[in-house]
């Protein structure tokens, strides 16, 4: 039999497993089918409920707009795939290409995607993370709580990280006249992502509507009354907050523990893989039927030096479901590469925050055009003078102009496309914060170069 008999035999007869019910995971499923895959397709899921948007859940959810069970993603076709919820993948044995289940089922595959996601970072200690009135926001049951918490009228609300999400939720508190306090271990909100001058704008943003910002401070200890419920929240520069609701941002966890043992490349960024979505394995070499899309993947981009690219993006899951179900069902020379400029957008404080490319690929930043004071305004970045990114306040009709500026290495800093010329449009170190600080917030972080071909050896710490 010929490679292409072979190949539509998979097409119609073959097993593709998805483990990860999620954006990305429903999109590869329908994808597939589109591509004419008519084989068994499995989906595996550790929540009980069909796959659902998550932006919403620190958004709309929390401000009434809509029913946190009003999220379910809309189906654009039927998959016709064997539901597998409410249990999660606990291993991989790429030997015998099967996924095992915590329940002890094994489930075999001839094709794999890997969807598995990121889940909410908790606060440190778990006795405080239990009090009544400590939340984190990453599924519909964590939005609808702290949605009812919140409609109760807390006397305070402490959100412990200013990345986007606490910096959403932020907004949200203040929309609904309840008294907040964000504390930031960085010197100002979203300098993770977007770097001091922006961190800048955002804490002058977050004050002038009346949030209590503090930046540069660790919350160290949540304490609870007699009840357990949260009371007050101590600070390490010996200050202290009252609060009857805390909300732990502190970034996310990529869901990778249960691929330890299976010989993948993983790690605190999730799994490598090349840029058709395929996996590469511990020595860095590409796997032929393990494929990764969404948040979990770590995948190099040409236009970044081909170093690793990890996002935690809508419109990246979407495009990299696209991608991987094509190369799934297609041979060598027709796969495509995932070559998409990455882009993500904010609500905050009355400002449509948007960007373009990757902010922390940069050593310099400029306000291209428009004006900081008017909050409307776009911010070119720049790496060894050439345009990798921009971001901007109340402005995005401009992205398109500044997208194509980093699909062509434009010079930077690039001369304004309009007549609102920003009066000081000098550039300046972009300043981003250390490896431990991105971790707890960063929407776009650049990890590395490919992997070498020498062969490794997993070798874990103890403690």
């Amino acid at each position: 039999m010929s490679s292409a008999d072979t190949l539509q035999a998979f097409k119609h007869e073959g097993d593709i497993v998805i483990v990860g019910a999620s954006l990305a995971g429903l999109r590869t499923a329908e994808a597939l089918r589109a591509e004419g895959f008519t084989g068994s397709l499995t989906m595996i899921g550790d929540e009980s409920g069909e796959p659902y948007d998550r932006p919403p859940l620190s958004k709309q959810v929390l401000t009434g707009w809509v029913p946190a069970d009003g999220t379910a993603l809309p189906r654009r076709r039927d998959i016709e795939a064997e539901w597998l919820l409410g249990v999660p993948a606990d291993g991989l044995d790429l030997a015998t290409n099967r996924v095992h289940l915590a329940d002890g089922r094994e489930i075999p595959f001839d094709r794999l995607l890997i969807a598995t996601g990121v889940r909410a970072r908790p606060w440190p200690v778990e006795a405080e993370a239990a009090l009544d009135g400590v939340f984190v926001v990453r599924t519909r049951e964590d939005a609808q709580g702290l949605r009812q918490a919140l409609d109760a009228g807390p006397s305070r609300v402490l959100i412990i990280g200013a990345g986007f999400t606490g910096s959403e939720i932020a907004s949200i508190c203040r929309e609904r006249d309840i008294a907040v306090t964000v504390a930031e271990l960085a010197p100002g909100p979203l300098v993770g992502a977007l770097g001091a001058m922006i961190g800048e704008v955002a804490a002058d943003m977050q004050r002038a509507h009346g949030v209590d910002l503090r930046c540069g401070v660790k919350v160290t200890r949540l304490e609870g009354d007699a009840q357990g419920r949260l009371c007050r929240a101590h600070f390490d520069d010996g200050s202290t907050v009252d609060a009857d609701v805390a909300v732990v941002a502190l970034g996310g966890i990529r869901n990778t523990e249960w691929l330890r043992d299976s010989g993948l490349a993983i790690g605190v960024w999730g799994i490598a893989c090349d840029s058709g979505c395929r996996a590469f394995d511990l020595n860095g070499l590409v796997t032929d039927d393990i494929f990764v899309a969404g948040d979990v993947a770590r995948c190099p981009h040409p236009i970044y030096e081909y170093r690793f690219i990890s996002l935690e993006h809508w419109a990246n899951a979407v495009e990299q479901a696209r991608i991987a179900a094509h190369n799934m069902v297609n041979a060598q020379a027709d796969r495509w590469p995932h070559l998409s400029i990455p882009a993500f957008w904010s609500i905050q404080f009355g400002v449509n925050i948007k960007s373009v490319g990757v902010p922390t690929f940069a050593d310099e930043v400029v306000i291209a055009q428009g004006s900081v004071a008017d909050r409307r305004f776009v911010a070119a970045y720049g790496y060894q003078g050439r345009v990798t990114a921009a971001v901007s306040f109340n402005n995005a009709k401009w992205l398109d102009h500044y997208r194509h500026l980093i699909e062509t290495a434009a010079p930077f800093p690039p001369p304004c496309p309009t007549p609102d010329q920003p009066a000081d449009a000098k550039p300046r170190p972009v300043d981003y914060p250390g490896p431990a600080l991105l971790a707890q917030g960063a929407t776009v972080v650049v990890t590395g170069h490919d992997p070498s071909e020498r062969r490794v050896t997993a070798v874990r710490k103890t403690r």
